[in-house]
């Protein structure tokens, strides 16, 4: 039996949506310098013909291993055309769902990217003076506290890192 499903590998192998976004309305990190996995999300957001903001295009670049990017690649194609409340319900449990089986010690990487779309989704709210739903708000604290927690950790890899995508994106 493979290590992983057919769906994980065709993601990693031909991964959708990948790159850096243009002048993005907003974006989201989420990290795990532990595995070594980073989530960049970029989303464009405008009004549908109904004035519901969606989410029109969607970008990601991600530092990681097969899974990390294989979820990365398939959420992009799970939040295009969505309104920013139905993406935000999409959970970790969606993404591993639709690849079928993914082995136990790779599941944070779901977690990862769902993550990286909530961050998204606060800034986009951030920006635009949006009132930010408490589940939001928690998630987004989580998000936090645990980044604080590995840049105290992993303090010269964080900075490496930045210092890295930063380079990138010149």
């Amino acid at each position: 039996m493979a290590l992983y499903t057919k769906e994980i590998m065709e993601h990693f192998r031909n991964p959708k949506n990948v790159g850096r976004m243009k002048n993005p309305s907003c974006s989201g990190r989420a990290g795990n310098m532990v595995c070594g996995d980073i989530m960049y999300l970029y989303l464009k957001i405008t009004k549908d013909k109904k004035g519901r903001e969606i989410i029109k295009d969607v970008k990601f670049e991600t530092f990681g291993c097969t899974v990390a990017i294989a979820n990365t690649s398939l959420l992009t194609t799970m939040v295009k055309g969505k309104t920013l409340e139905a993406a935000s319900k999409i959970t970790k449990e969606d993404l591993i769902k639709k690849f079928k089986q993914v082995p136990l010690i790779k599941i944070h990487c779901s977690l990862l990217a769902v993550d990286a779309l909530s961050e998204a989704i606060y800034d986009y709210f951030l920006k635009n003076n949006r009132s930010i739903s408490p589940e939001l708000e928690k998630k987004h604290e989580r998000v936090q506290k645990e980044e604080k927690e590995i840049e105290h950790k992993h303090e010269g890899l964080v900075e490496l890192e930045e210092k890295l995508h930063k380079k990138a994106m010149k």
